[in-house]
Formats: C-alpha cells, sequence, structure tokens
C-alpha cells in the first residue's frame, strides 16, 4: 500500500484526497491566475456591479439599500463597519537567554523573562462583547487585549479556537458596542465587489478593495492542507496583520474572514467564508470547542485517465468501472467507514440526498452532519447500488 501511495503522487492534477488524520479533501494543482480587476465585457455583469441586489435575508442581515449607482458605495461600507473592526494584541511570555555578563560578575543565573508581542485584527460579532478572529492570531497567547477604533481597549478572553478552520473566538467585558452585520456568503460570484479592512503590518483601520476572484478554493491549493476550509480568493490586498479581520461585500456586510497564509502571495488573498466562520463561532462560544464529522477515507477524482492508471495498476484488488466520479481508494483502521462496511473501489454516490461529483462535495456535506448521527451513504460497488450507515465521529488531531 505504501507503494501504492507513492505511485499517486504522480497521478493528475484531478487527484483529491482525504487524509485519514483529518486533513481536507485537497485538489493538487497550482492556484491559478488572479483575475486582474476590471470592468467585465458582458454589458448584464456591468449593470449587476452598479445596481447590486440585496442579499438573501439571514439572521443578522441587516435591511439596509443597496448602493444603486453610488460612487461612494466603498467609503460609505467602511463608515458603517469600521467601528467593529479591532486591533489584537496577543502577548505571549517566554524566558530569555542567560545574560552572560550578569552571570560572570555573580548576578543570578536565571533567564529573563521576556514578552513577546504579535498583533491582528478581527471584528466585533454582538454588541455584547462577542469577537471573532483567526485562530492563529491568539493560538499560544498568555494575555489578548481587544483594541477598538474609538480607543477603548479591553482585556479579552479565549473562549476557544478552532485550528482546523483557523477561528477562534474571544468575548470583552463590554455591551452596546458596534456589531457587524453578517451578509450571505453562500451566494457569492466571481466579480462580486470584495473590501477589506484591518491592521496590516500594524496600521490600524487600513482599507483595501477589489474583487472577489474564485470560490472554493482547496485547502491544498492554497498551500495549507492541514486546514477544512473551502476559501474565498481576493485580489483586495490582504496582508499579516490583516488576519482576522472581515471582508465585506458591497453593501458593508461580512461575507468572510480575512487570513493571510501566502507569505508569497502577489495580488491574491484569502477568507473564510462567513457561513464556515460563523457556524464554527457558534459551537465556540457555546462549547469552547467546534466539531468536524469524520469518516476515514482516502478518495480520487476519477477521470479517463486516472481510471486507466488505476485499471492498469496490478496491485490494486478491485477494478473502477467508470470515468468520473469519486472513488474510495483506502478506508482506515478503526474508522467510522470501515465499520459501515465501505470499502476500496466504491464510488461514492449520495451522502443523505446531496449528490457527490468530487470530494469537495463530501466535505461540505460532512460539515453539515454531526458526530455521533448517523448518515447514509450511498456507493458504487462494481456496478451494484449499495447503502450503508456511516456514523461519523470527531475529526481525530493531528500526530
Amino acid at each position: 500500500m505504501v507503494k501504492l501511495l507513492n505511485q499517486w503522487v504522480a497521478l493528475p492534477d484531478r487527484l483529491v484526497v482525504l487524509c485519514l488524520v483529518g486533513s481536507t479533501m485537497l485538489a493538487i494543482g497550482g492556484c491559478e491566475a488572479v483575475a486582474k480587476r476590471q470592468e467585465p465585457a458582458n454589458p448584464s455583469v456591468a449593470e449587476q456591479r452598479e445596481s447590486p441586489k440585496p442579499p438573501a435575508q439571514t439572521a443578522n442581515s441587516s435591511t439596509a439599500a443597496p448602493m444603486v449607482n453610488n460612487p461612494n458605495f466603498i467609503a460609505d461600507a467602511v463608515e458603517r463597519v469600521g467601528p467593529s473592526v479591532v486591533r489584537i494584541n496577543a502577548l505571549k511570555r517566554v524566558n530569555g537567554d542567560v545574560d552572560p555578563f550578569r552571570q560572570f560578575f555573580g548576578e543570578g543565573g536565571m533567564p529573563e523573562e521576556k514578552v513577546r508581542e504579535g498583533s491582528g485584527s478581527g471584528f466585533i460579532l454582538t454588541s455584547n462583547g462577542r469577537v471573532l478572529t483567526n485562530a492563529h492570531v491568539v493560538e499560544g497567547a498568555d494575555e489578548v487585549e481587544v483594541k477598538l477604533k474609538d480607543g477603548r481597549s479591553f482585556k479579552g478572553k479565549v473562549v476557544g479556537l478552532d485550528t482546523v478552520t483557523d477561528i477562534a473566538a474571544i468575548k470583552i467585558a463590554a455591551n452596546e458596542l458596534p456589531a457587524v452585520t453578517i451578509g450571505n456568503s453562500d451566494q457569492l460570484t466571481p466579480g462580486n465587489w470584495a473590501i477589506a479592512i484591518g491592521n496590516p503590518l500594524g496600521l490600524d483601520n487600513t482599507v483595501t478593495a477589489g474583487i472577489i476572484s474564485a470560490l472554493g478554493r482547496s485547502s491544498r491549493e492554497v498551500g495549507i492542507s492541514d486546514k477544512r476550509v473551502s476559501f474565498i480568493q481576493t485580489d483586495a490586498a490582504i496582508n499579516p496583520g490583516n488576519s482576522g479581520g472581515p471582508l465585506l461585500n458591497d453593501r458593508g456586510e461580512v461575507i468572510g474572514v480575512n487570513t493571510a497564509i501566502r507569505a508569497n502571495a502577489q495580488g491574491l488573498g484569502f477568507a473564510i467564508p462567513m457561513s464556515t466562520a460563523q457556524r464554527i463561532a457558534d459551537q465556540l462560544f457555546a462549547q469552547g470547542k467546534a466539531s468536524h464529522p469524520f469518516l476515514g477515507i482516502q478518495m480520487l477524482d476519477l477521470t479517463p485517465q486516472l481510471k486507466q492508471r488505476l485499471n492498469e495498476n496490478a496491485e490494486l484488488d478491485f477494478k473502477v468501472t467508470q470515468d468520473q466520479g469519486v472513488l474510495v481508494v483506502l478506508v482506515g483502521r478503526n474508522t467510522p467507514a470501515l465499520t459501515a462496511g465501505m470499502k476500496p473501489g466504491d464510488i461514492l454516490k449520495k451522502i443523505e440526498e446531496t449528490e457527490i461529483k468530487e470530494a469537495e462535495d463530501v466535505r461540505d456535506r460532512l460539515d453539515r452532519a454531526k458526530v455521533g448521527e448517523p448518515v447514509s451513504v450511498t456507493v458504487d460497488r462494481q456496478g451494484q447500488t449499495v447503502v450503508l450507515k456511516v456514523t461519523p465521529v470527531n475529526l481525530p488531531p493531528r500526530s
């Protein structure tokens, strides 16, 4: 099997894997070039930019009218949201090196305690002091300070953080705070406006704007295979210090959480969709941790070329009968998939009523499942339809 897995490294760039230790479904291949910001040639798209349609109402969605023919819509959006964007200062105490001169003169050989400070961005989720940011901004911090635009500063308590999605929940002791309005990140389209606010490189309340360049970027495409997120890609500048700040639509509604994850990125940035961030934040504020349903399989997105290569491999004990779909290539030991009877060679067709066409569909549907509650998984097994009941467990920690 090790030999087989090594051979998969050379397979085409449609190879997609769900790692047994919990990494997301990952598409191997480089990120595509970022779309250049320009007015589209299609008149209907241009009209949509000038007169955007209001998004579907959500529990936190505002009733603000769309910015019809408003040349200052970015400034208006920033004016509304700016007071809700905060600076996150994370302090960590570490032991420094022993000063050799002090030790030589008998002044003590104990190392001095030093304080390392990092900063990022965040935003106020609710008026009673719930704040959202990236997990990597506050992970390992001994103290967290939340500084508002109006100059007030509060001690922040990290209620919970989730390294799988890079979301952290912070609570501050304050009320009647300016909270953001949440937009619908599930209705985004490449070409929509995108506005980022944050504190890049220590420069507070910096605003950048661009467009949504792409949607559904996998963690592997982005270069962080240990995450479980389908990222929003934007050409709005996102730099160190922007992490945890909001990505806005043209109405000033939060559609994503910015994350500076590619140090070598030029002209592209990434954000966690707000639908994902909100779901994880709700769990963190409620129970201090987030759950991620896990089956324990490795998968491939099939292509005709991949089908041929697999069928030519004498070490496989199954034959691939289809040239498209999602193929199970490995079932982990002591996993829910194995317990339910899933086998290598199965082609995933449905999870509950959701049709599976690519591996990303599996992860997206699993994210809506619950740990400990069985889900119906329909597979094609050598031409026969088999329905399995699989009970997901929580994603195991990375070893």
